[in-house]
């Protein structure tokens, strides 16, 4: 009787292994949780479910693609995007972006604009002046610069795109310079001064720009 009950318990667990890979997990500020849980995000930077206490390469995380997409869109941003009143001359399609007040505008037709909320450079790393769209690219792959790399040694040569990427959902390139609008793994780090020159965007936000603004646009960062 003992054998079959140490069996029976051993088959148990072993469902209940194949149970947890089953199901679908986010990796975000280096935790995982679990996007199969009915619970609702329990705050504004879209923390889910926490995984049990196993190690770190129990799971992949999502690959990009579709569903990468629904995973990034349930993450509410820290500042809520919002269409407002624009008197400004610009044409329509032209970012502005305000390193002061952390906000991104995006020129709508008819006195409009979409404003978001962004994360900009740290002290040392800000700047001012107008560059054009020249790529977009979805989930992108992260190659830090050797400045960086010799700032951070512990930087990895590249980084695929994917749930991990710094850069997240989508990214907007900015002339020949290394500068990017684009989306974070971190959404607490919107409306702070943390980057090294980048507009941060939450996915959400950044998947919204990227539908909406074209290669060749004009930006400009005051």
């Amino acid at each position: 009787m003992k054998h079959v009950a140490f069996l029976a318990a051993a088959v148990c667990l072993a469902n209940a292994a194949t149970a947890l890979n089953a199901r679908e997990w986010l990796l975000q500020d280096g935790q995982y949780y679990d996007l199969s849980s009915p619970r609702t995000p329990r705050d504004r930077s879209g923390h889910y479910e926490p995984a049990p206490e196993l190690e770190d390469d129990a799971y992949e995380p999502v690959s990009p693609g579709p569903k990468s997409d629904a995973l990034a869109l349930r993450i509410q941003p820290v500042i809520e995007r919002r269409e407002i009143e624009w008197a400004g001359s610009q044409a329509p399609g032209t970012i502005l972006i305000s390193t002061q007040e952390r906000r991104l505008r995006l020129v709508l037709p008819a006195g409009r604009a979409l404003e978001y909320g962004i994360g900009v450079g740290r002290d040392g790393f800000s700047w001012k002046g107008s560059e054009t769209i020249t790529r977009k690219a979805q989930w992108p792959g992260w190659t830090p610069p050797a400045e960086m790399r010799q700032r951070r040694p512990d930087l990895p040569r590249h980084m695929e795109g994917g749930i991990r990427n710094p850069l997240g959902a989508r990214a907007l390139y900015l002339g020949t310079s290394l500068y990017r609008i684009h989306g974070t793994n971190e959404p607490n780090t919107i409306g702070q001064a943390v980057s090294s020159g980048c507009i941060r965007m939450s996915n959400p936000d950044v998947i919204d720009l990227y539908n909406r603004a074209s290669v060749g646009a004009l930006v400009i960062v005051e």
